[in-house]
């Protein structure tokens, strides 16, 4: 159970060293390091024995002081906790017990276990303020990745501030920040708590509480890790085409209100394909039956082509993709053709779950959007470039399989009504 937590938490790690190792060579171009601030519950309820004999409190720390141990160079470690220091019953102090054990930094492996090793489960539950607390610390104008990684074993104790809408409130700010969060007790409040605080800023949420689940857990974590990180940039969308932003290939990120429309303007030369998709992430409860429409207009406001939703697995993101073509003009000064704005609508039909959850309905869901524009294909068997190529064929065929079955029904209908009025 301690490797299963020393591994997901060391996991948030090396993803962001990678990123920080691959343009170190570049010298004064180079990223700043990325920030990783660990955020530990050290509330009462820590003292509980149920990981491998040991209590919660004891796992974490050892845990902590492995990952203390591993942490790449180039990452710049932080520790804040939540619940270490009042034991009484007055919630507005309780509520307010988060203090940085540790500052954001280059990491002194003595000094960190030292004050780690200080710790001891006292008091509330304030994960909100803890919340607020470690993306203030990791705060700045740098720039650089930045991922919290939050460790808990039970609910907020410190409403109405709902972690949930904490979480929402950073992601909202446009920051590159995640925050991964890990569940100590295997209860459905604490984990749709805990995976709502992932969501909202893309980050994951892991049970760390069966030992067979760790071969499968780990190889998902190293799997993430060795992807490169692509961070989105961020863009605000337009309400109209004629106000829309223009963005370049690349992938980037914005805040759709409910019900509403973005749009963004490509600009698509002679002879190349627009491809676009959108992901948007329902982040919080939600009415039946929504959806996410991505269409192509010209700046006349003429349909182009429209998405259509692409199965991802989740039920908790809802994708849309489209591909057009723009075709080569025989006419066109082929020095310098002109490029071809083509405006890209994102609207979602999405609606509170009740009349309580439209008081959440800000800041907007959390929507991706990648744009490319590669070469056109010159194959008229693209069915994508050039309607149903030789699907005409097989067309015609079932239209005139069609009129034929169609007339010779007709025959036999009235021939056997011509034979029953003779008899």
């Amino acid at each position: 159970m301690v490797a299963a937590l020393l591994t997901v938490v060391a996991g948030a790690l090396p993803a962001a060293a990678t990123a920080a190792a691959a343009t170190t060579a570049d010298g004064p171009s180079a990223r700043p390091a990325p920030k990783v601030e660990l955020v530990l519950d050290v509330s009462g309820s820590m003292k509980t024995r149920d990981i491998d004999g040991q209590s919660r409190m004891s796992a974490a720390k050892q845990a902590f002081n492995d990952v203390i141990d591993a942490v790449p160079e180039e990452v710049e470690l932080g520790i804040r906790t939540l619940g270490a220091d009042y034991p009484g019953e007055d919630k507005a102090r309780g509520c307010k017990d988060t203090r940085q054990l540790y500052p954001v930094g280059p990491i002194d492996r003595t000094e960190a276990k030292t004050a780690v090793a200080t710790l001891s489960p006292t008091g509330w539950t304030p994960i909100g303020p803890a919340l607020l607390g470690a993306a203030d610390d990791l705060d700045g104008d740098e720039g650089g990745s930045r991922r919290i990684v939050l460790i808990s074993d039970g609910e907020d104790t410190c409403g109405p501030l709902d972690p949930c809408e904490v979480a929402r409130e950073i992601a909202a700010k446009g920051v590159d920040l995640v925050i991964d969060t890990l569940g100590l007790v295997p209860n459905a409040k604490i984990r749709q708590q805990l995976s709502c605080i992932a969501g909202a800023t893309g980050g994951t949420y892991t049970a760390v509480q069966h030992k067979e689940d760790l071969s499968d857990k780990v190889k998902q974590l190293v799997d993430r890790a060795a992807d490169p990180v692509v961070t989105p940039v961020p863009v605000e969308g337009a309400a109209a085409c004629a106000d829309a932003p223009k963005v370049e290939p690349g992938l980037y990120t914005d805040r759709q209100p409910l019900g509403t429309h973005r749009w963004y303007r490509v600009d698509v030369l002679p002879g190349q394909e627009l491809r676009a998709s959108v992901s948007v992430a329902a982040d919080r409860p939600l009415a039946d039956d929504y959806g996410v429409l991505l269409r192509a207009v010209t700046a006349h406001g003429r349909e182009l082509v429209r998405g259509s939703e692409a199965g991802s697995g989740r039920t908790d993101v809802i994708s849309s993709g489209l591909r057009h073509p723009e075709r080569e003009r025989e006419d066109a000064d082929t020095d310098k053709p002109a490029a071809t704005p083509v405006c890209l609508e994102v609207s979602n039909s999405f609606a509170p779950a009740s009349a309580k959850a439209a008081d959440a309905s800000a800041p907007g869901m959390p929507l991706e959007l990648t744009v490319d524009v590669v070469d056109g294909p010159s194959d008229a068997s693209d069915t994508a470039a050039f309607g149903l190529g030789r699907g005409w064929w097989l067309l015609g065929v079932l239209v005139l399989a069609g009129f034929l079955g169609g007339l010779i029904f007709g025959w036999l209908s009235r021939w056997r009504f011509a034979v029953w009025r003779t008899h």
